[in-house]
């Protein structure tokens, strides 16, 4: 057996059985025109002649990849998506985490080790989980045939956007940061549902009640969020439509921000079973503070977004 079919046999061996013929057919059509080549110039070839040629060929397994590229395990096109999906959900968990073990941590006054230890090991837990489920969701996505998967139905050059400023473009990562902060405080909202009355009573702090049950009257208000989000993720463009949309959610949300700051405290804090009750009197007005400081963002997102409907106008 000469070199070169030692080495389409090595080739062929990191092949897919159903393609190996075909390909060793043409890459030995290949081979041997090359030798040929060489022959003419220089008569009779040796081994090293030959062993010359394959190794300008590369490696067998390289070779192989050349004519069967690997398939990742996401496809390139979801890879950005999957990215930001990680992202967004690792963040809300680890938060939720740390809200979970400082209630744990203010019922039973455990130590600052115990504290870490069961941040991280929760973290740990559903993040595994998490990561789990998120790339075997987008594995199957990958796997899907390419006619669905990769093609764009009813796609004409005439139907893409006009050429404009760079703030049109809507990146991805505002896009999950977005998706991200609407489905925390979703969770937020709707995570003493998870809880029975007895472990809630035995909170020593939680919402208060009337800003609870404000901020699920609010539910509506982050699920459009949530909804203009994916559209974001369908056009990642500007237009006047999205502006007005976001133009009214964040005068919602400058509303309800500005609403909760004014109205009453936030938490409701069981001074007689916590010490350094003045501590927890200051923490109140801190959050008042940072709740009017957070409204300015969406405030100022309003403010943009008015000047961005204006030049569309204009122009």
């Amino acid at each position: 057996m000469d070199l070169v079919t030692r080495y389409i046999a090595a080739v062929q061996r990191e092949l897919p059985e159903d393609k190996r013929d075909e390909i060793g057919r043409e890459l030995n059509a290949n081979i041997r025109d090359q030798l040929d080549a060489l022959a003419e110039q220089k008569g009779e070839l040796s081994d090293d002649d030959s062993a010359a040629v394959l190794l300008q060929m590369g490696h067998p397994r390289d070779v192989a990849q050349q004519f069967v590229p690997p398939q990742p395990l996401i496809s390139l096109s979801y890879m950005p998506v999957y990215r930001y999906t990680l992202y967004m959900v690792l963040g809300i968990l680890f938060v939720l985490q740390i809200i979970a073990s400082t209630s744990a941590w203010l019922h039973s006054q455990f130590g600052l080790l115990l504290y870490l230890k069961s941040v991280a090991s929760g973290f740990i837990g559903d993040a595994c989980l998490a990561f789990t489920a998120i790339t075997v969701t987008y594995m199957l996505l990958s796997r899907e045939p390419a006619a669905t998967t990769n093609a764009t139905p009813n796609w004409h050059p005439r139907q893409l956007p006009a050429v404009g400023p760079g703030w049109q473009t809507i990146s991805l990562q505002n896009i999950f940061t977005d998706l991200g902060t609407y489905a925390f405080l979703l969770v937020l909202i709707w995570y003493p549902l998870w809880f029975t009355p007895e472990q809630l009573e035995a909170q020593r702090i939680s919402l208060a009640e009337p800003a609870r049950q404000f901020l699920s009257w609010c539910t509506p208000v982050l699920l459009a969020g949530i909804v203009l989000n994916i559209g974001q993720l369908k056009q990642r463009f500007w237009n006047r439509p999205l502006l007005i949309a976001n133009v009214v959610l964040n005068s919602a949300l400058v509303l309800i921000l500005l609403y909760l700051a004014v109205n009453g405290p936030l938490l409701d804090i069981k001074l007689d079973e916590l010490p350094n009750a003045d501590e927890w009197g200051a923490m109140q007005r801190i959050i008042t503070a940072t709740l009017l400081i957070t409204a300015c963002f969406p405030a100022y997102e309003l403010g943009r977004d008015l000047l961005r409907l204006k030049r569309l106008k204009g122009g």
